[in-house]
């Protein structure tokens, strides 16, 4: 197996890191223990054991940060996670992503700027943080406001600076009356139309479908599928509807199965 990130800030292949993340679900459950229980120092060492491993920093940051930020945030929704708990992970964790990304290895700039935000929430940041280091170290040249920034502010930026993307990644459901607005806006503003709306994570993960339902055609799971999606959205959008007609037709196939094997059980 090849994990890479295309024209991104690394390409991995098999080796030592490929082993080391055989192991991830054990190596994200310990992390996330450490977390929740305020250890900075086991936290530390975890990291620095997978890099140790072989694990450059832009792997640790989509293999070990990314689902571990995912496990606490879906643990505190659904009330399975105390506040103070919630507080150790989100803060501890912001220091290790802080700390990860000096590290990443940088593309020449590639000719396109973002403008990132995303929710209000201490975890939606978090997931946001991780997609904008990753899209500045593949080479865009990025601003990042993070959550709480009204609407019309957004806009008004926009329409100053152009930015070849708005991202609005890690949102919670509450944002969505503003994406959606937002996204209105943008389509009645000749002023923009030179900029590409994206959005990802949170609400957008949970909800299939709902980025397409209000208008953003551009949307990405995870911070490596964002970078992905930034530097080639036509390859990227042509490979996803590929990967859709062959799970359709999959599905198709096997209730097509179903039915004659019924079929054949009443005849008998």
């Amino acid at each position: 197996m090849t994990r890479s990130i295309r024209n991104g800030p690394a390409t991995f292949r098999g080796t030592p890191a490929e082993t080391y993340f055989m192991a991830q679900e054990i190596l994200v459950e310990r992390l996330f223990e450490a977390l929740i229980n305020g250890d900075r120092a086991t936290s530390r060492s975890i990291v620095e054991e997978a890099i140790s491993g072989g694990a450059g920093p832009a792997l640790v940051m989509t293999n070990l940060f990314w689902p571990t930020h995912e496990l606490i945030d879906r643990m505190h929704r659904a009330d399975q996670l105390g506040r103070i708990g919630y507080h150790f992970a989100t803060r501890i964790l912001r220091v290790l992503i802080d700390q990860t990304a000096a590290r990443l290895p940088r593309q020449n700039f590639n000719g396109k700027t973002v403008f990132a935000t995303c929710g209000t929430a201490e975890g939606e940041e978090l997931g946001a943080q991780m997609a904008v280091d990753l899209l500045e170290a593949s080479g865009f040249r990025v601003t990042f406001g993070g959550g709480g920034i009204p609407a019309d502010e957004i806009l008004s930026h926009v329409q100053e600076h152009q930015p070849s993307y708005l991202v609005m990644f890690c949102s919670a459901a509450s944002d969505l009356p503003g994406v959606r607005q937002l996204v209105d806006q943008l389509r009645e503003i000749s002023a923009c139309k030179n900029t590409k709306l994206a959005v990802g994570g949170g609400v957008f993960n949970r909800a299939e479908g709902l980025a397409d339902e209000i208008g953003a055609k551009l949307h990405a799971p995870s911070p490596l599928e964002l970078v992905r999606l930034l530097i080639n959205p036509e390859q990227f959008l042509a490979r996803r509807a590929e990967a859709e007609q062959r799970e359709a037709a999959r599905v198709a196939a096997q209730r097509a199965e179903a039915r004659a094997a019924m079929k054949k059980r009443r005849a008998a």
